[in-house]
Protein backbone atom coordinates (compact mmCIF):
# COMPACT_ATOMS: atom_id res chain seq x y z
CA UNK A 1 0.00 0.00 0.00
CA UNK A 2 1.46 3.44 -1.11
CA UNK A 3 1.34 6.47 0.75
CA UNK A 4 -1.01 7.60 -1.17
CA UNK A 5 -3.35 5.37 -0.25
CA UNK A 6 -2.32 6.18 3.57
CA UNK A 7 -2.84 9.74 3.02
CA UNK A 8 -6.71 8.61 1.38
CA UNK A 9 -7.91 6.79 3.71
CA UNK A 10 -8.19 9.15 6.42
CA UNK A 11 -9.24 11.60 3.98
CA UNK A 12 -12.08 9.04 3.06
CA UNK A 13 -12.78 8.50 6.85
CA UNK A 14 -13.13 11.75 7.63
CA UNK A 15 -15.10 12.37 4.53
CA UNK A 16 -18.00 9.72 5.89
CA UNK A 17 -18.14 11.37 9.67
CA UNK A 18 -17.77 15.07 8.28
CA UNK A 19 -19.94 14.78 5.48
CA UNK A 20 -23.29 17.31 6.42
CA UNK A 21 -26.15 16.19 6.95
CA UNK A 22 -29.18 15.47 4.71
CA UNK A 23 -32.83 17.16 4.84
CA UNK A 24 -34.12 13.46 6.12
CA UNK A 25 -31.01 13.35 8.96
CA UNK A 26 -32.17 16.81 9.94
CA UNK A 27 -35.96 16.68 10.05
CA UNK A 28 -35.44 13.48 12.35
CA UNK A 29 -37.12 13.62 15.50
CA UNK A 30 -35.26 13.15 18.59
CA UNK A 31 -35.30 10.71 20.87
CA UNK A 32 -37.39 11.28 23.95
CA UNK A 33 -36.08 11.88 27.56
CA UNK A 34 -36.44 9.25 30.22
CA UNK A 35 -40.47 10.35 31.61
CA UNK A 36 -39.18 8.66 35.23
CA UNK A 37 -36.31 10.61 35.87
CA UNK A 38 -37.94 11.25 39.23
CA UNK A 39 -38.88 7.87 40.13
CA UNK A 40 -40.37 8.77 43.72
CA UNK A 41 -42.56 11.12 42.49
CA UNK A 42 -43.89 9.15 39.83
CA UNK A 43 -44.31 5.94 42.08
CA UNK A 44 -46.35 8.86 44.58
CA UNK A 45 -48.44 9.70 41.76
CA UNK A 46 -49.48 6.40 40.91
CA UNK A 47 -50.08 5.39 44.27
CA UNK A 48 -52.38 8.17 45.05
CA UNK A 49 -54.29 7.46 41.69
CA UNK A 50 -54.79 3.93 42.85
CA UNK A 51 -55.29 4.41 45.95
CA UNK A 52 -58.75 6.97 44.79
CA UNK A 53 -59.99 4.44 42.84
CA UNK A 54 -60.01 1.76 45.51
CA UNK A 55 -61.73 3.73 48.08
CA UNK A 56 -64.16 4.84 45.01
CA UNK A 57 -64.59 1.07 44.84
CA UNK A 58 -65.00 0.35 48.36
CA UNK A 59 -67.55 3.19 48.70
CA UNK A 60 -69.46 1.86 46.54
CA UNK A 61 -69.83 -1.98 47.78
CA UNK A 62 -70.62 -0.04 50.89
CA UNK A 63 -73.46 1.49 49.56
CA UNK A 64 -74.81 -1.61 47.80
CA UNK A 65 -74.74 -3.55 51.01
CA UNK A 66 -78.44 -2.72 52.17
CA UNK A 67 -77.17 -4.15 56.13
CA UNK A 68 -74.41 -1.41 56.00
CA UNK A 69 -77.02 1.28 55.31
CA UNK A 70 -79.78 0.25 58.19
CA UNK A 71 -76.56 0.61 60.12
CA UNK A 72 -74.99 3.39 59.42
CA UNK A 73 -78.48 5.16 59.67
CA UNK A 74 -79.17 3.86 63.34
CA UNK A 75 -75.46 4.51 64.38
CA UNK A 76 -76.22 8.27 62.74
CA UNK A 77 -79.75 8.84 64.88
CA UNK A 78 -77.86 7.30 67.68
CA UNK A 79 -75.73 10.13 67.51
CA UNK A 80 -77.84 12.57 67.20
CA UNK A 81 -80.18 11.49 69.49
CA UNK A 82 -76.89 11.78 71.89
CA UNK A 83 -75.94 15.67 70.41
CA UNK A 84 -79.48 16.47 71.14
CA UNK A 85 -80.55 15.45 74.64
CA UNK A 86 -79.09 18.45 76.79
CA UNK A 87 -81.45 20.53 74.12
CA UNK A 88 -84.20 18.36 74.72
CA UNK A 89 -83.69 17.58 77.79
CA UNK A 90 -81.78 19.84 79.76
CA UNK A 91 -83.02 18.75 83.19
CA UNK A 92 -80.58 16.32 85.07
CA UNK A 93 -82.14 12.74 84.03
CA UNK A 94 -81.30 11.37 87.57
CA UNK A 95 -84.00 13.39 89.41
CA UNK A 96 -87.21 12.80 90.18
CA UNK A 97 -90.32 14.38 87.70
CA UNK A 98 -93.23 12.23 88.25
CA UNK A 99 -95.04 9.78 89.00
CA UNK A 100 -93.43 6.80 90.32
CA UNK A 101 -94.30 3.39 87.31
CA UNK A 102 -95.89 5.42 84.55
CA UNK A 103 -96.06 3.07 81.96
CA UNK A 104 -95.08 3.87 77.98
CA UNK A 105 -98.23 5.96 76.40
CA UNK A 106 -99.85 6.63 80.09
CA UNK A 107 -99.03 10.04 80.32
CA UNK A 108 -98.02 12.36 76.83
CA UNK A 109 -95.40 13.98 79.00
CA UNK A 110 -93.48 11.16 79.58
CA UNK A 111 -93.82 8.83 76.18
CA UNK A 112 -92.00 6.32 77.58
CA UNK A 113 -92.90 6.38 81.44
CA UNK A 114 -91.12 6.69 84.67
CA UNK A 115 -89.19 4.45 87.15
CA UNK A 116 -89.66 3.11 90.57
CA UNK A 117 -88.52 6.90 91.49
CA UNK A 118 -90.32 8.71 89.08
CA UNK A 119 -87.62 9.56 86.55
CA UNK A 120 -88.12 10.04 83.17
CA UNK A 121 -87.43 7.26 81.43
CA UNK A 122 -87.15 8.62 77.94
CA UNK A 123 -84.51 11.31 79.28
CA UNK A 124 -82.56 8.84 80.58
CA UNK A 125 -82.24 6.91 77.26
CA UNK A 126 -81.08 9.97 75.78
CA UNK A 127 -78.46 11.04 77.97
CA UNK A 128 -77.79 7.22 78.52
CA UNK A 129 -76.45 7.30 74.89
CA UNK A 130 -73.69 9.58 75.32
CA UNK A 131 -71.93 8.01 78.27
CA UNK A 132 -72.52 4.85 75.81
CA UNK A 133 -71.07 6.59 73.16
CA UNK A 134 -68.23 8.52 74.77
CA UNK A 135 -66.91 5.25 76.61
CA UNK A 136 -67.44 3.19 73.32
CA UNK A 137 -65.53 5.74 70.85
CA UNK A 138 -63.05 7.20 73.71
CA UNK A 139 -61.78 3.34 74.43
CA UNK A 140 -61.72 2.29 71.08
CA UNK A 141 -59.35 5.19 70.14
CA UNK A 142 -57.10 4.47 73.02
CA UNK A 143 -56.99 1.29 72.70
CA UNK A 144 -56.26 1.41 68.72
CA UNK A 145 -53.77 3.77 69.11
CA UNK A 146 -51.47 1.75 71.55
CA UNK A 147 -52.15 -1.17 69.95
CA UNK A 148 -51.50 -0.39 66.40
CA UNK A 149 -48.05 1.42 67.91
CA UNK A 150 -47.17 -2.11 69.44
CA UNK A 151 -48.21 -4.40 66.73
CA UNK A 152 -46.19 -2.11 64.35
CA UNK A 153 -42.86 -2.02 66.28
CA UNK A 154 -43.16 -5.43 66.82
CA UNK A 155 -44.01 -6.77 63.21
CA UNK A 156 -41.60 -4.03 61.62
CA UNK A 157 -38.26 -5.00 63.37
CA UNK A 158 -39.22 -8.10 64.67
CA UNK A 159 -36.06 -10.22 66.35
CA UNK A 160 -35.87 -9.36 70.11
CA UNK A 161 -38.19 -6.15 70.26
CA UNK A 162 -40.58 -8.61 68.60
CA UNK A 163 -40.41 -11.63 70.88
CA UNK A 164 -40.61 -8.24 73.68
CA UNK A 165 -43.75 -7.04 72.83
CA UNK A 166 -45.10 -10.32 71.66
CA UNK A 167 -44.56 -11.42 75.56
CA UNK A 168 -46.16 -8.19 76.89
CA UNK A 169 -49.34 -9.36 74.57
CA UNK A 170 -49.44 -12.52 75.79
CA UNK A 171 -49.11 -11.81 79.24
CA UNK A 172 -52.85 -9.19 79.10
CA UNK A 173 -54.42 -11.96 76.99
CA UNK A 174 -53.61 -14.74 79.48
CA UNK A 175 -55.80 -12.51 81.73
CA UNK A 176 -59.87 -13.05 81.80
CA UNK A 177 -60.63 -9.80 80.05
CA UNK A 178 -63.96 -8.98 82.10
CA UNK A 179 -61.95 -10.04 85.07
CA UNK A 180 -59.33 -7.82 84.89
CA UNK A 181 -62.13 -4.70 84.35
CA UNK A 182 -63.83 -5.21 86.95
CA UNK A 183 -60.59 -5.82 89.39
CA UNK A 184 -59.43 -2.25 87.47
CA UNK A 185 -62.69 -0.20 88.25
CA UNK A 186 -62.45 -1.28 91.59
CA UNK A 187 -59.24 -0.26 92.58
CA UNK A 188 -59.56 2.83 91.44
CA UNK A 189 -62.86 4.98 91.88
CA UNK A 190 -65.53 4.89 89.30
CA UNK A 191 -65.92 7.36 86.49
CA UNK A 192 -66.57 7.52 82.87
CA UNK A 193 -63.04 8.00 82.27
CA UNK A 194 -61.68 5.02 84.43
CA UNK A 195 -64.05 2.44 83.04
CA UNK A 196 -62.76 4.46 79.66
CA UNK A 197 -58.88 3.75 79.83
CA UNK A 198 -59.99 0.08 82.03
CA UNK A 199 -61.69 -0.78 78.49
CA UNK A 200 -58.92 0.37 76.47
CA UNK A 201 -56.03 -1.57 78.95
CA UNK A 202 -57.76 -5.00 78.07
CA UNK A 203 -58.58 -4.37 74.18
CA UNK A 204 -55.74 -3.11 72.60
CA UNK A 205 -53.77 -6.10 72.34
CA UNK A 206 -56.42 -7.92 69.76
CA UNK A 207 -55.21 -5.05 67.87
CA UNK A 208 -51.65 -5.59 68.28
CA UNK A 209 -51.61 -9.08 67.23
CA UNK A 210 -53.66 -8.11 63.94
CA UNK A 211 -51.78 -4.87 63.72
CA UNK A 212 -48.19 -7.39 63.71
CA UNK A 213 -49.33 -9.93 61.68
CA UNK A 214 -50.09 -7.21 58.51
CA UNK A 215 -47.13 -5.65 59.04
CA UNK A 216 -45.17 -9.11 58.57
CA UNK A 217 -46.93 -10.01 55.68
CA UNK A 218 -46.38 -6.58 54.14
CA UNK A 219 -42.76 -5.34 55.55
CA UNK A 220 -41.21 -7.68 52.48
CA UNK A 221 -43.29 -6.05 49.61
CA UNK A 222 -41.39 -4.78 46.76
CA UNK A 223 -42.67 -1.01 47.72
CA UNK A 224 -41.05 -1.49 51.32
CA UNK A 225 -37.88 -2.66 49.75
CA UNK A 226 -37.74 0.39 47.04
CA UNK A 227 -38.93 2.46 49.73
CA UNK A 228 -35.47 1.07 51.81
CA UNK A 229 -33.52 1.94 48.69
CA UNK A 230 -34.51 5.21 48.68
CA UNK A 231 -33.21 6.07 52.12
CA UNK A 232 -36.83 6.83 53.95
CA UNK A 233 -36.66 6.71 57.53
CA UNK A 234 -38.09 3.56 59.56
CA UNK A 235 -40.96 5.94 60.81
CA UNK A 236 -41.66 7.02 57.13
CA UNK A 237 -42.03 3.05 55.53
CA UNK A 238 -43.81 2.60 58.95
CA UNK A 239 -46.41 5.05 58.91
CA UNK A 240 -46.60 5.93 55.14
CA UNK A 241 -46.03 2.73 53.47
CA UNK A 242 -46.95 0.23 55.52
CA UNK A 243 -49.80 1.38 57.75
CA UNK A 244 -52.35 2.48 54.71
CA UNK A 245 -51.72 -1.08 53.25
CA UNK A 246 -52.59 -2.54 56.55
CA UNK A 247 -55.47 -0.62 57.67
CA UNK A 248 -58.34 -2.26 56.30
CA UNK A 249 -58.44 -4.82 58.85
CA UNK A 250 -57.89 -2.38 61.35
CA UNK A 251 -61.03 -0.51 60.55
CA UNK A 252 -63.07 -3.25 60.46
CA UNK A 253 -62.15 -4.44 63.98
CA UNK A 254 -62.65 -1.00 65.45
CA UNK A 255 -66.43 -0.80 64.55
CA UNK A 256 -66.61 -4.31 66.84
CA UNK A 257 -64.02 -2.80 69.28
CA UNK A 258 -66.71 -0.08 69.29
CA UNK A 259 -69.66 -2.11 70.40
CA UNK A 260 -67.59 -4.62 72.61
CA UNK A 261 -66.74 -1.40 74.64
CA UNK A 262 -70.68 -0.61 74.97
CA UNK A 263 -71.34 -3.57 75.94
CA UNK A 264 -68.53 -3.73 78.62
CA UNK A 265 -69.74 -0.22 80.02
CA UNK A 266 -73.35 -1.62 80.30
CA UNK A 267 -72.15 -4.62 82.02
CA UNK A 268 -70.09 -2.52 84.78
CA UNK A 269 -73.16 0.09 85.28
CA UNK A 270 -75.43 -2.81 85.45
CA UNK A 271 -73.21 -4.70 88.42
CA UNK A 272 -72.89 -1.20 90.29
CA UNK A 273 -69.23 -0.39 88.71
CA UNK A 274 -70.15 2.46 86.59
CA UNK A 275 -70.20 6.57 87.29
CA UNK A 276 -72.81 6.58 89.77
CA UNK A 277 -73.20 10.46 89.19
CA UNK A 278 -74.23 9.98 85.45
CA UNK A 279 -77.27 7.95 83.69
CA UNK A 280 -76.57 5.17 81.64
CA UNK A 281 -78.12 1.74 79.77
CA UNK A 282 -76.20 -0.46 82.07
CA UNK A 283 -77.29 1.69 84.94
CA UNK A 284 -80.94 1.86 83.70
CA UNK A 285 -80.97 -2.05 83.35
CA UNK A 286 -79.53 -2.34 86.72
CA UNK A 287 -82.21 -0.30 88.72
CA UNK A 288 -84.87 -1.79 86.91
CA UNK A 289 -84.04 -5.57 87.11
CA UNK A 290 -85.42 -6.24 90.44
CA UNK A 291 -89.28 -5.02 89.09
CA UNK A 292 -88.68 -7.51 85.54
CA UNK A 293 -91.97 -8.78 86.32
CA UNK A 294 -94.09 -6.14 87.40
CA UNK A 295 -92.54 -2.79 84.88
CA UNK A 296 -90.57 -5.04 82.40
CA UNK A 297 -90.34 -2.18 80.18
CA UNK A 298 -87.92 -0.13 82.47
CA UNK A 299 -85.01 -3.25 81.45
CA UNK A 300 -86.53 -4.00 77.98
CA UNK A 301 -86.22 -0.20 76.63
CA UNK A 302 -83.12 0.28 77.61
CA UNK A 303 -81.67 -3.45 76.25
CA UNK A 304 -83.53 -2.79 73.32
CA UNK A 305 -81.17 0.83 72.48
CA UNK A 306 -77.99 -1.60 73.79
CA UNK A 307 -78.90 -4.22 70.81
CA UNK A 308 -79.94 -2.39 68.43
CA UNK A 309 -76.63 0.16 68.48
CA UNK A 310 -74.28 -2.94 69.12
CA UNK A 311 -76.11 -4.42 65.70
CA UNK A 312 -75.43 -1.67 63.64
CA UNK A 313 -71.83 -1.39 64.49
CA UNK A 314 -72.00 -5.48 63.80
CA UNK A 315 -73.97 -4.42 60.52
CA UNK A 316 -71.02 -1.73 59.47
CA UNK A 317 -68.06 -4.03 59.98
CA UNK A 318 -69.47 -6.32 57.79
CA UNK A 319 -70.36 -4.26 55.19
CA UNK A 320 -66.73 -2.56 55.96
CA UNK A 321 -65.32 -6.21 55.56
CA UNK A 322 -67.32 -6.78 52.32
CA UNK A 323 -66.05 -3.19 50.71
CA UNK A 324 -62.22 -3.10 51.74
CA UNK A 325 -61.82 -6.93 51.71
CA UNK A 326 -60.52 -7.76 47.91
CA UNK A 327 -61.68 -11.46 47.93
CA UNK A 328 -65.06 -10.43 48.50
CA UNK A 329 -65.28 -8.32 45.47
CA UNK A 330 -65.11 -9.42 42.38
CA UNK A 331 -64.04 -6.54 40.38
CA UNK A 332 -61.09 -5.47 42.26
Amino acid sequence: MSATDFGAFPAVTGGAYAAPATSEQATAPERPSWSNVKAPDARSQQSTAVAITNGRRALKVFLANPNALFGTAFLALVIAVALLAPVLYPDDPLSMVGKPFLWPGQDPAFPLGTDALGRDVLAGILHGSRISLFVGLMATALGLTFGVIVGAIAGYFGGWIDDLLVRLIEIFQTLPSFVLLVVLVAIVQSSASTVTLAIAVISWPTVARLTRAEFRAIREKDFVMAARSLGFGHGRIIFREILPNALPPIIVTSSVMVATAILMESALSFMGLGDPNVVSWGSMIGTGRELVRTAWYLTALPGLAIVFTVLALNLIGDGLNDALNPRFTGDR
